[in-house]
């Protein structure tokens, strides 16, 4: 919904960039099922590197075997895992897109924080002339920009300092949000929690989306508050669990909670039956 991702012809399009080089994707799903990703660059690296980053936000090389074979008999998410065994997160080819549109998205309507999304992409995004594609404003661009800048665009005083705070952080390198090594993404979930106004929900956001971190489950989410609140209160619709609930509701997932979350909430999770095996029925 942000217009980063336009299908056009039934391919769709992303501007992604490796460094200061624009790279056009192109993605298309073929009648065999297989995903085919092309790239136009004038850096054949880039264009490499570009698909790489599109191969995991799509998360086309997870190995989802391990996770088929413990969970597709779950009595919560086993049926939906048989019937859709290709559900993944919603990914992002870039970490810090992933955090900077999880900070527009705290607290308020999705509808407005996409509205803002759009806003910023049009006024601070990276354009390509030639596919007339946009991407996502840099670390470096946040980063440089004025709290009165970020509020015309409709996020708040305090969203905003804390965007730009983190921005700097990114963009100089103190904290890398693009590492692949886990330790290193998750001293940088550390250094990033310091800053104020960002918590558990932006930083497992980031994870999930922008880091492919299948083991990280948004916890302060809505859906999983009211999903887990259901589950627990047998089947109460206003019941709201707590994040320590919905942590502890998960946790028998283990590496594979985020995936497991997705499957609950966009999957169509049989609650009633996780409502008898709570209860002992």
């Amino acid at each position: 919904m942000d217009g980063l991702a336009p299908v056009r012809g039934g391919v769709l399009q992303r501007l992604v960039h490796d460094a200061e080089q624009p790279v056009h994707l192109r993605v298309a799903q073929l009648s065999s099922g297989n995903v085919l990703i092309g790239a136009q660059a004038d850096d054949p690296a880039a264009a490499g590197r570009a698909i790489d980053r599109m191969r995991r936000a799509l998360g086309l090389d997870l190995d989802l075997a391990p996770f088929h074979k413990q969970f597709s008999r779950d009595p919560l998410i086993g049926a939906v895992v048989r019937s859709n065994p290709t559900l993944r997160p919603v990914g992002r080819p870039h970490a810090f897109e992933a955090f900077a549109w999880a900070v527009t998205e705290q607290l308020i309507e999705y509808e407005r924080a996409v509205a803002i999304q759009r806003r910023m992409v049009a006024a601070l995004g990276r354009r390509d002339p030639v596919s007339r594609l946009r991407d996502s404003p840099a670390a470096a661009v946040f980063g440089g920009a004025s709290v009165a800048r970020l509020e015309s665009f409709d996020l708040s005083a305090s969203r905003a300092i804390t965007l730009i705070k983190a921005s700097r952080e990114i963009a100089s390198g103190r904290i890398d949000v693009d590492t692949p090594d886990p330790a290193a993404q998750e001293e940088g979930w550390r250094r990033l929690r310091r800053i104020r106004g960002i918590g558990t929900w932006t930083v497992e956001i980031m994870a999930l989306a922008g880091q492919g971190r299948m083991d990280q489950i948004p916890a302060g989410d809505l859906g999983f508050i009211k999903f887990v609140g259901r589950a627990l209160s047998g089947g109460d619709p206003y019941a709201r669990a707590s994040e320590d609930q919905v942590r502890e509701f998960f946790a028998p997932y283990g590496v594979w909670q985020g995936l497991a979350g997705v499957y609950a909430l966009r999957g169509g999770a049989n609650v009633k039956s996780a409502i008898m095996q709570l209860s002992g029925g």
